[in-house]
């Protein structure tokens, strides 16, 4: 399938899709909506299936890339699910006698899917060990379909998911692979995550959330990671919040940057839809591994 960008839509049909991946509107909605989109022998049908991911424009670092290896594996967590499975890779190198830093990798709202264990992999050839948790484990784990990842993602309890995912960065910290350094990057859902993990674990090192939700104000003084944040100029939900978190973070004491990527959308980073922004995707991954290499590697 060829590739399309977002300038190939309407900014109006890249919001009503906003609104479908975030459950905010349901299949129907969109189609009906979407129709007025439908001309040129367009359907509106059509004109969700271009928009959906194609997986194989993801696949940057193969799975048996010799760099690597990969494993998965499962976590237990008794206060939340009661475990979580997820995806493991490490550089060759490391072992126990030859340790690296750790990240955690947290998916967006559809569970583990080929773009996220192909992040995990961008990771590990740059030298890190990184875990990236499928969130929906406890209902059979991500099931090889956008539409029915996000109906499932309705049904597990948030609480316990995200209880799940803290598990999941404490075991990565204690591999035998680790160095003790920890931090995480999420994106949309898991840039949530990455905020909410920021205010849990102290331990942590560094925090990138990717067009993600900030933290309750009350909440910010607990944070003792470096945070970087990304947000997209075109997401008129969450950009918003970065001048006030900003100031959160600064009255707190937290080392943080944060940035906002002119005329990109939210989910300007994933590679498999037409929301992915080459220039802007491409700089804030530099600027998250020089985030990385400062907090997590030191």
């Amino acid at each position: 399938m060829e590739r399309k960008k977002a300038s190939d839509f309407p900014q109006e049909l890249i919001d009503l899709f906003q609104l479908y991946v975030h459950g905010e509107i349901d299949r129907a909605a969109f189609l009906k909506h979407a129709a007025k989109f439908a001309v040129g022998g367009l359907t509106a049908a059509g004109l969700l299936a271009a928009l959906k991911p194609n997986f194989a424009w993801a696949m940057q670092v193969q799975p048996d890339d010799p760099r690597i290896h990969a494993e998965f594996d499962t976590v237990a967590s008794p206060q939340g699910n009661g475990s979580i499975r997820g995806y493991f890779v490490r550089p060759v190198a490391a072992s126990a006698t030859s340790t690296v830093p750790v990240i955690l990798v947290v998916h967006e709202n559809r569970g583990l899917n080929p773009y996220i264990e192909d992040v995990a992999r961008r990771l590990a050839v740059v030298g890190y060990a990184a875990f990236a948790p499928d969130g929906l484990t406890s209902v059979g784990g991500y099931p090889g379909d956008e539409d029915k990842a996000l109906a499932l993602f309705a049904t597990v309890d948030r609480a316990k998911m995200t209880t799940d995912f803290v598990a999941s960065a404490y075991w990565l910290r204690a591999r035998p692979e680790s160095n003790g350094h920890v931090g995480v990057v999420g994106f949309c859902f898991g840039g949530d995550i990455a905020n909410t993990l920021a205010v849990r674990m102290p331990e942590l090192a560094a925090a990138v959330p990717f067009y993600g939700a900030p933290p309750a104000a009350a909440d910010v003084p607990a944070i003792k990671a470096a945070v970087l944040v990304h947000q997209a100029g075109l997401d008129t939900r969450l950009a918003p919040t970065w001048p006030v978190y900003d100031a959160e973070l600064t009255a707190a004491g937290v080392h943080h940057a944060g940035y906002i990527y002119a005329n990109a959308n939210h989910g300007f980073h994933n590679d498999t839809t037409p929301r992915y922004d080459a220039a802007a995707a491409t700089l804030a991954w530099q600027r998250t591994l020089a985030w990385f290499g400062t907090y997590v590697r030191a």
